[in-house]
């Protein structure tokens, strides 16, 4: 073969690699799998004869049935429900602080792990046996519901209590992607040294900080793992129900991992409108001739940013239900042009931005000017280091 026939196959071999992981993903609803909730002839004998406390929000369903009200009619000895950021049954917006309170369908006590404390309490564990963990997570670093999770598995951890996860498939399970966080950028919008994108179920994310030791004091925590039936992670999983009050869809959930770098700068990302994480937009912001005004939501935005303002950006509706084509990571473009465009160089970042970045120098690069390529090549080494560690602990096929 001559060296001209070798580099056109070798272009040929390129680009069907390059595409070959987006062209082989798989759509798939609650009918195609089944969830952990969903496989009561696996924890029903766990929890039989047991006080249990049970971690749960809107999104913990067995078809259309909550679990905590399945685990009460089935006659199982409920003592209380812990319930993470947006409530128990998920109607306050991000960032509210949530109180204890009475369930009114169960008249069960509601421990709220999002007001007064993130953990629950040596007092809160007192009379339980054992702890049911079921909350449907959509796979970034920045979504607090692993942060529960955490603090609920080092809670267990240090009362000597069992502790339950029934699995869920991650939605953006099907890639890995961004900068890993850094220690000292360690908050509760981002916990462990991971990526933005893990590429993780929430049991195989427990399964993993619980075995590399990133729990306080090296603590482990007896940990039981009810697998889904049928999900591999090639798939892109269509959720039945918002996972939070400003995802309200598939689209939504695919993007938040890119926009919800916005949420650290002056740029909204659709708060306030029916469409919130599937726009972005600021007065000033001329590239696009697309336009939305934020408004006062109740139970999703209270005061969303840019409230009343009207802002130009860009709808991402269709670049989200185009996603066999856009290549398999969270999207940089969007927030460089942005930054470019309003050539706001002292005031376009917020201190929350770090936070989410998990780091320093993804901001520092954007106003440095680097590319998207260039800025991608700085986290190459860190997530090469993050795949090898994920690896161990895939409880389904890889994408």
């Amino acid at each position: 073969m001559n060296s001209y026939k070798l580099i056109i196959v070798l272009l040929i071999f390129f680009v069907k690699f390059s595409f070959s992981q987006s062209n082989s993903l798989k759509f798939i609803t609650q009918n195609d799998i089944k969830t952990g909730a969903e496989r009561t002839e696996v924890y029903f004998p766990l929890i039989e004869g047991k006080k249990i406390a049970v971690v749960a929000n809107h999104t913990s369903m067995i078809s259309n049935t909550h679990l905590v009200d399945s685990l009460v009619k089935s006659g199982f000895e409920i003592k209380k429900v812990f319930s993470p950021e947006h409530g128990f049954r998920g109607k306050s917006e991000a960032g509210a602080k949530i109180n204890n309170q009475i369930d009114k369908k169960t008249g069960l006590p509601i421990i709220s792990l999002y007001g007064k404390h993130k953990k629950p309490t040596k007092d809160d564990l007192k009379d339980i046996d054992i702890v049911v963990f079921d909350i449907q997570d959509v796979g970034a670093r920045f979504y607090t519901y692993i942060s529960t999770m955490t603090f609920v598995m080092q809670a267990c951890a240090e009362n000597n209590l069992p502790l339950i996860i029934l699995d869920r498939p991650n939605p953006n399970g099907f890639y890995v992607d961004g900068p890993v966080l850094e220690k000292d950028y360690s908050s509760f919008v981002g916990l462990h040294t991971i990526p933005i994108v893990h590429g993780m179920t929430i049991a195989e994310y427990a399964d993993m900080i619980n075995s590399e030791g990133w729990l306080e004091n090296n603590a482990k925590c007896e940990l039981k793992i009810v697998k889904l039936d049928g999900y591999d992670h090639s798939m892109i999983y269509k959720l039945p129900f918002k996972p939070s009050p400003n995802l309200p869809n598939w689209e939504s959930v695919y993007l938040y991992p890119s926009l919800c770098l916005f949420e650290g700068t002056v740029v909204s990302i659709g708060r306030g409108t029916d469409f919130p994480f599937q726009v972005y937009g600021h007065p000033e912001l001329l590239l696009q001739n697309f336009s939305f005004t934020p408004e006062s939501k109740s139970g999703e935005s209270i005061n969303p940013k840019l409230k009343g303002k009207k802002c130009y950006g860009e709808n991402l509706k269709d670049y989200a239900n185009n996603y066999k084509k856009n290549p398999t990571n969270i999207n940089l473009s969007w927030i460089i042009d942005s930054f470019n465009s309003l050539n706001k160089e002292n005031d376009f970042f917020t201190n929350y931005f770090d936070k989410l970045a998990g780091n320093s120098k993804l901001r520092k690069q954007i106003i440095d000017g680097k590319t998207e390529k260039e800025i991608r090549n700085s986290w190459k080494q860190d997530l090469k280091k993050f795949k090898k560690i994920r690896k161990k602990y895939l409880l389904y096929p890889d994408f």
